[in-house]
């Protein structure tokens, strides 16, 4: 795991709302700061939409208290570099040129070696993962020999084991499902246990607004099987025009 969490060199780790990064690339961080290297992570928005319940988390509160989850969250995995881009939860559909601007800015000021990001199916068809998709790639795509970038993605493993979950969970905002990706496919494949395990898991347990109440009702064996591995495959760069 050293080996390729250290050829990751310098990452920047870009995502919708705080707990995105930390279910899908938590570990990956983790293991790059252990490592020494630079890690910078960034949330398009503060999450202030993630709720059931509006009327007791209206949009300041959660927003507020999710920022503070994730300053929490960020401090167990060692990553010092965060940043909220305080884009509008639920919205970012809307905004795409000023996200494109604000991952443009990212880049540019961080130079990183890869960038870590949703895949094309932004793991649960959420739309704002989506968005977040579309502006990375187009920002990455305007760089030739710029930095790698990495799309997060399910293995299939990982689905024949857990989709039945998924779907007991409602996790979906689509009727489309991920097809999961092989693991010849697969640029990173971490399978983390031990320490950096507890790590990720405790990282969650700082975003209880939004873990609270699935690792309340899940054996935590099983919640930790769910999150133990974390896949990434190379995105494909557009050929250049000629």
């Amino acid at each position: 795991m050293e080996t390729q969490v250290a050829a990751l060199g310098t990452i920047l780790s870009i995502w919708a709302h705080p707990d995105d990064e930390t279910y899908l690339a938590g570990a990956t961080m983790a293991a790059a700061r252990a490592l020494g290297q630079r890690v910078v992570c960034a949330s398009a928005t503060a999450g202030e939409h993630g709720t059931d319940d509006p009327l007791g988390w209206p949009p300041e509160r959660l927003g507020a208290v999710r920022r503070w989850e994730a300053a929490a969250a960020m401090a167990v995995l060692g990553v010092h570099e965060h940043t909220i881009g305080g884009l509008p939860d639920g919205g970012l559909s809307d905004h795409a040129a000023e996200g494109l601007a604000w991952v443009r800015r990212l880049i540019d000021e961080v130079e990183p070696d890869t960038i870590l990001t949703f895949g094309p199916d932004g793991s649960t068809f959420h739309p704002d993962h989506l968005a977040v998709h579309r502006w990375v790639c187009a920002a990455w795509a305007e760089r030739p020999g710029s930095a790698r970038l990495l799309h997060s993605v399910t293995s299939e493993e990982h689905l024949r084991r857990f989709g039945g979950l998924y779907e007991e969970w409602g996790v979906y905002m689509s009727d489309d499902r991920p097809v999961g990706s092989p693991a010849s496919d697969l640029a990173l494949d971490l399978q983390i246990d031990g320490s950096l395990l507890d790590r990720k898991l405790t990282a969650l347990r700082a975003m209880a607004t939004q873990t609270g109440e699935v690792m309340g009702s899940l054996d935590p064996d099983l919640y930790a099987a769910v999150v133990r591995d974390e896949c990434f495959v190379d995105a494909a760069r557009p050929p250049r025009d000629e």
